[in-house]
Protein backbone atom coordinates (compact mmCIF):
# COMPACT_ATOMS: atom_id res chain seq x y z
CA UNK A 1 0.00 0.00 0.00
CA UNK A 2 1.50 3.28 -0.86
CA UNK A 3 1.87 5.74 1.76
CA UNK A 4 0.36 9.39 1.65
CA UNK A 5 4.40 10.60 0.36
CA UNK A 6 3.68 8.29 -2.52
CA UNK A 7 0.59 9.97 -4.04
CA UNK A 8 1.57 12.54 -6.75
CA UNK A 9 -0.86 16.11 -7.05
CA UNK A 10 -0.90 17.21 -10.46
CA UNK A 11 -2.70 20.55 -10.88
CA UNK A 12 -4.92 20.98 -13.78
CA UNK A 13 -5.48 24.45 -15.12
CA UNK A 14 -7.61 26.25 -17.61
CA UNK A 15 -10.52 28.65 -18.15
CA UNK A 16 -13.62 28.66 -16.30
CA UNK A 17 -15.39 29.67 -19.37
CA UNK A 18 -14.04 26.73 -21.22
CA UNK A 19 -14.92 25.63 -24.90
CA UNK A 20 -16.86 22.17 -25.30
CA UNK A 21 -13.95 20.50 -26.40
CA UNK A 22 -11.32 21.60 -24.00
CA UNK A 23 -13.81 20.64 -20.93
CA UNK A 24 -13.90 17.42 -22.74
CA UNK A 25 -10.09 17.03 -22.88
CA UNK A 26 -9.82 18.54 -19.10
CA UNK A 27 -12.45 15.61 -18.07
CA UNK A 28 -10.31 13.05 -19.87
CA UNK A 29 -7.23 14.39 -18.25
CA UNK A 30 -8.66 13.82 -14.67
CA UNK A 31 -9.78 10.58 -15.45
CA UNK A 32 -6.35 9.79 -16.93
CA UNK A 33 -4.62 11.03 -14.03
CA UNK A 34 -6.88 9.22 -11.16
CA UNK A 35 -5.78 6.20 -12.99
CA UNK A 36 -2.45 7.15 -12.10
CA UNK A 37 -3.54 7.08 -8.89
CA UNK A 38 -2.53 11.47 -8.65
CA UNK A 39 -4.75 13.50 -7.13
CA UNK A 40 -6.29 15.79 -9.00
CA UNK A 41 -5.57 19.50 -7.77
CA UNK A 42 -7.84 22.49 -9.02
CA UNK A 43 -9.05 26.15 -8.45
CA UNK A 44 -12.52 24.24 -7.53
CA UNK A 45 -14.73 26.09 -9.71
CA UNK A 46 -16.81 25.51 -13.17
CA UNK A 47 -15.29 25.04 -16.83
CA UNK A 48 -11.70 23.18 -16.51
CA UNK A 49 -11.74 22.84 -12.82
CA UNK A 50 -14.82 21.28 -12.74
CA UNK A 51 -14.28 19.25 -15.92
CA UNK A 52 -11.19 17.76 -14.53
CA UNK A 53 -12.67 17.03 -11.23
CA UNK A 54 -15.36 15.24 -12.52
CA UNK A 55 -13.13 12.72 -14.71
CA UNK A 56 -10.75 11.63 -11.71
CA UNK A 57 -13.95 11.24 -9.62
CA UNK A 58 -15.86 9.48 -12.34
CA UNK A 59 -12.49 7.43 -12.21
CA UNK A 60 -12.55 6.30 -8.52
CA UNK A 61 -9.53 8.94 -7.98
CA UNK A 62 -9.79 11.71 -5.32
CA UNK A 63 -9.36 15.54 -6.11
CA UNK A 64 -9.07 19.18 -4.43
CA UNK A 65 -10.46 22.77 -5.08
CA UNK A 66 -8.06 25.81 -3.72
CA UNK A 67 -11.43 28.14 -3.64
CA UNK A 68 -10.73 31.61 -3.95
CA UNK A 69 -13.65 32.47 -1.39
CA UNK A 70 -14.46 31.62 2.19
CA UNK A 71 -17.16 29.44 1.38
CA UNK A 72 -16.08 25.69 1.33
CA UNK A 73 -19.97 25.35 -1.23
CA UNK A 74 -18.88 27.50 -3.89
CA UNK A 75 -16.66 24.42 -4.97
CA UNK A 76 -17.87 22.65 -7.75
CA UNK A 77 -19.86 18.94 -6.93
CA UNK A 78 -17.02 16.72 -7.89
CA UNK A 79 -14.35 17.73 -5.25
CA UNK A 80 -13.76 15.00 -3.05
CA UNK A 81 -11.84 18.06 -0.43
CA UNK A 82 -12.99 21.92 -1.04
CA UNK A 83 -10.96 24.09 0.71
CA UNK A 84 -11.58 27.98 0.92
CA UNK A 85 -8.85 29.64 1.10
CA UNK A 86 -9.91 33.63 0.98
CA UNK A 87 -7.38 34.40 -1.46
CA UNK A 88 -9.09 34.67 -4.66
CA UNK A 89 -6.74 34.89 -7.69
CA UNK A 90 -3.80 34.62 -5.18
CA UNK A 91 -4.60 31.30 -4.86
CA UNK A 92 -3.00 30.33 -7.93
CA UNK A 93 0.28 30.82 -6.05
CA UNK A 94 -0.98 27.82 -3.29
CA UNK A 95 -2.18 25.60 -6.30
CA UNK A 96 1.03 25.92 -8.08
CA UNK A 97 3.66 25.28 -5.18
CA UNK A 98 1.04 22.62 -3.33
CA UNK A 99 1.61 20.13 -7.58
CA UNK A 100 4.27 17.82 -8.32
CA UNK A 101 3.37 19.16 -12.43
CA UNK A 102 1.14 20.98 -13.78
CA UNK A 103 -1.21 20.78 -17.08
CA UNK A 104 -3.03 23.89 -18.44
CA UNK A 105 -5.87 23.14 -20.96
CA UNK A 106 -6.54 26.19 -22.78
CA UNK A 107 -5.88 29.18 -22.27
CA UNK A 108 -6.95 32.76 -19.49
CA UNK A 109 -5.27 35.56 -18.26
CA UNK A 110 -5.16 33.09 -14.46
CA UNK A 111 -4.20 30.19 -16.19
CA UNK A 112 -1.21 32.33 -17.86
CA UNK A 113 -0.53 33.41 -14.23
CA UNK A 114 -0.37 30.07 -12.35
CA UNK A 115 1.76 28.93 -15.85
CA UNK A 116 4.13 31.82 -15.10
CA UNK A 117 4.31 30.66 -10.93
CA UNK A 118 4.97 27.27 -12.23
CA UNK A 119 7.73 27.85 -14.91
CA UNK A 120 9.42 30.48 -12.30
CA UNK A 121 9.45 27.61 -9.14
CA UNK A 122 10.05 24.82 -10.89
CA UNK A 123 6.82 22.88 -11.13
CA UNK A 124 7.28 21.18 -14.57
CA UNK A 125 4.55 22.38 -17.09
CA UNK A 126 2.60 20.68 -19.54
CA UNK A 127 0.14 22.68 -21.85
CA UNK A 128 -3.27 21.10 -23.64
CA UNK A 129 -3.80 23.48 -26.69
CA UNK A 130 -4.09 27.33 -25.54
CA UNK A 131 -1.44 29.99 -24.56
CA UNK A 132 1.51 29.28 -27.05
CA UNK A 133 4.88 29.78 -24.88
CA UNK A 134 8.43 30.48 -25.93
CA UNK A 135 10.80 27.77 -25.65
CA UNK A 136 11.78 26.68 -22.28
CA UNK A 137 9.50 25.76 -19.10
CA UNK A 138 6.17 24.13 -20.71
CA UNK A 139 6.20 21.84 -23.00
CA UNK A 140 3.20 21.70 -25.23
CA UNK A 141 1.54 18.41 -25.71
CA UNK A 142 -1.00 17.34 -28.43
CA UNK A 143 -3.70 15.42 -26.09
CA UNK A 144 -4.98 14.51 -22.37
CA UNK A 145 -3.11 11.20 -22.87
CA UNK A 146 0.36 12.65 -24.41
CA UNK A 147 -0.14 14.92 -21.52
CA UNK A 148 -0.69 12.18 -18.84
CA UNK A 149 2.32 10.17 -20.21
CA UNK A 150 4.53 12.91 -19.76
CA UNK A 151 3.33 13.74 -16.36
CA UNK A 152 3.92 9.91 -15.70
CA UNK A 153 7.05 9.75 -17.14
CA UNK A 154 8.28 12.53 -15.23
CA UNK A 155 7.02 11.85 -11.71
CA UNK A 156 6.34 8.27 -11.13
CA UNK A 157 9.98 7.19 -13.27
CA UNK A 158 11.27 6.10 -9.86
CA UNK A 159 8.70 5.21 -7.41
CA UNK A 160 9.23 7.01 -3.19
CA UNK A 161 10.03 4.07 -0.37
Amino acid sequence: MPTMHAQRYVGVVGPGDATPEQRRDARTLGGLLAGRRAIVVTGGLGGIMAAASRGAVEAGGTTVGLLPGDDRNDGNPYLTVAIPTGLGEMRNALLVRSCDALVAVGGSWGTMSEIALAVRTGVPVFAVGGWKMPAGGVLDVGSPAEAVECVHALLWRKEPQ
